[in-house]
């Protein structure tokens, strides 16, 4: 069974690898499964990472890298909160933002950035993340794009 929740960062990387192994050996998917191989397929930058042994690399922002596995876990956490229109109202926000960048991938990175931060101050206070400040600011890059 494969498990991508929790804290073990080792065998949430090993989804990714197995999906996208399963995904190019034309076997069936589960629906996570699904989900992180269409992400990938997005991200050929970080096909050749996945083939590799990156289960154990750390990603210092110090160093300048980002850490493709969070990027690929906050398209993910999109795909998830579309599907369910959660926070409510996210899935229109989608679908505007879309609209003004003329991309979905743009979009969902712009919308990435409001995860982020939300996710950061709610990290930062040891709270649970803010629906609404996440919403207000979806909201403006809705209008600002």
């Amino acid at each position: 069974m494969l498990n991508m929740f929790g804290d073990d960062r080792t065998g949430i990387r090993r989804v990714f690898q197995i999906s996208w192994r399963k995904h190019q050996d034309n076997q069936t998917l589960n629906g996570i499964e699904a989900i992180i191989a269409q992400v990938i397929h997005q991200h050929p930058e970080y096909h050749g990472l996945l083939g590799g042994d990156p289960l154990d690399k750390d990603f210092p922002v110090e160093a300048g890298e980002s850490n493709p596995f969070l990027h690929m876990g906050m398209h993910i956490t999109l795909a998830e909160q579309l599907a369910a229109d959660r926070p409510r109202g996210i899935r229109k926000l989608h679908q505007k933002i879309s609209r003004k960048t003329g991309d979905i991938h743009q979009a969902e990175h712009d919308m990435m950035e409001c995860l982020g931060a939300v996710l950061w101050e709610a990290q930062m206070n040891k709270r649970m993340p803010d629906e609404q400040v996440y919403l207000q600011c979806l909201k403006k890059i809705a209008v600002d794009k």
